[in-house]
């Protein structure tokens, strides 16, 4: 049985995934639907469709997030701040970006730190959301990068992108957790594709997941609080 989480409280921590580079509009315009119909947090929309997604999910009570610097966070800190501005004008309230992830490989403590500060000021008072990439760093890396985002005032440190060939692991959520303060929180994504391994997440520390797999797992959910088949959809991306 799924402990003590109920399918309200397992909505309200999914940030659904809307992020593969060839969804069309039609994709694109299915998934909102599922993010609407099961109630989650936000949809996690590609920077182009903010505006279109805030329109779609209008009066449904979820929000739009977006990203910045996705996937690879190279882009440079400049460009981070416009594009969040720019997502900021077309209606989006959170945003995951990438950290620069060479630069935290590297050692570049100062420029990692100042790069996620920028952007956590250009938020203004929504949530960010840093994202380490796990699967490209080791213990130290990942404790460093999650002290930096702390350092940088984000909101949340993150795991993954769910493109870089890994994800989220209950070890690294669990690190995550203990190398930043209660006031940081811990977002699990990348390969969360199933109620086990969402509950997994969360009981090492995660208080939002980050999936395209929403219908899969709050299907499943229902279906074992009813002890019915469940009807979720299929996955649908790496995320």
């Amino acid at each position: 049985m799924p402990g003590t989480y109920t399918e309200a409280q397992i909505a309200a921590t999914i940030d659904h995934a809307v992020l593969k580079p060839d969804f069309t509009r039609a994709d694109v315009d299915r998934q909102l639907d599922i993010a609407a119909e099961w109630g989650v947090w936000s949809a996690c929309v590609r920077p182009s469709d903010v505006a279109y997604a805030v329109n779609r999910l209008d009066g449904s009570g979820v929000r739009v997030c977006t990203v910045i610097g996705f996937p690879h966070g190279t882009t440079s800190t400049a460009t981070k701040v416009a594009e969040l501005r720019r997502a900021q004008e077309d209606g989006a309230t959170e945003f995951d970006m990438v950290l620069h992830i060479g630069a935290l490989r590297s050692g570049e403590d100062d420029y990692v730190r100042d790069d996620i500060a920028a952007v956590v000021e250009a938020a203004g008072p929504f949530v960010s959301k840093v994202i380490l990439e796990t699967s490209y760093l080791d213990q130290e890396q990942i404790a460093r990068g999650s002290r930096l985002t702390e350092a940088g005032g984000a909101t949340f440190v993150k795991t993954s992108t769910g493109f870089a060939g890994g994800g989220a692991t209950v070890e690294h959520v669990r690190l995550m957790r203990e190398s930043v303060s209660p006031g940081v929180q811990v977002k699990a994504s990348g390969g969360v594709r199933g109620l086990d391994a969402a509950i997994a997440m969360l009981d090492a520390g995660a208080t939002r997941l980050g999936t395209s797999a929403t219908a899969t797992i709050l299907g499943e959910l229902r279906a074992r609080l009813t002890g019915e088949e469940s009807s979720g959809a299929e996955d649908v991306s790496s995320y």
